[in-house]
């Protein structure tokens, strides 16, 4: 070894630490385990006005979406896409049945929306959101952009349910 390796190995800055990812941070090609079920991320869908997150995950041909909202506390809910179809932004109800269940809107939201990935939106815009929940904790969402309505089921998850096992 020469002396000018020497200085030059002394001279050199060593390589950063490797960030670790968190579930606030993945993004698609990542990996994440929710109850239990490992799920590939495939689509990132961001509102920072909110300050959420939506994932599109996928485990083989299942294709699930896991809303993440930090509030005073992190918040997680997984839904799958249901059928079903509404008419106008105007008229959307305060009180929805769907297959004998009655959801209640509990609140409703607008903001700029980014995305990166796979997401039910192929790019970002002004999206308008909508929550509902029945009486038995089912969770509703309808979202719109674009002109196009998406329908959500799903439920509450425990933030122990929700990991990042691989972080590119």
């Amino acid at each position: 070894m020469g002396i000018f390796s020497r200085i030059k190995n002394i001279m050199a800055k060593p390589e950063p630490p490797k960030v670790e990812k968190s579930i606030m941070t993945i993004g698609p090609g990542d990996v994440c385990e929710v109850s239990l079920v490992t799920y590939q991320v495939v689509g990132r869908l961001q509102n920072r006005n909110r300050n959420i997150i939506v994932l599109t995950l996928q485990d083989g041909s299942a294709i699930r979406y896991l809303t993440i909202e930090e509030r005073e506390r992190t918040i997680y809910a997984l839904y799958e896409a249901i059928d079903g179809r509404l008419d106008s932004v105007e008229e959307v109800p305060t009180e929805l049945e769907l297959d004998d269940r009655v959801y209640h809107m509990e609140e409703q939201y607008s903001g700029l929306a980014v995305v990166a990935g796979k997401t039910p939106f192929v790019q970002g815009g002004e999206q308008y959101v909508w929550q509902y929940q029945s009486d038995d904790q089912k969770l509703l969402r309808i979202e719109w952009q674009d002109g196009r309505f998406m329908l959500y089921e799903g439920d509450d998850v425990l933030p122990a349910d929700v990991r990042v096992l691989r972080g590119n």
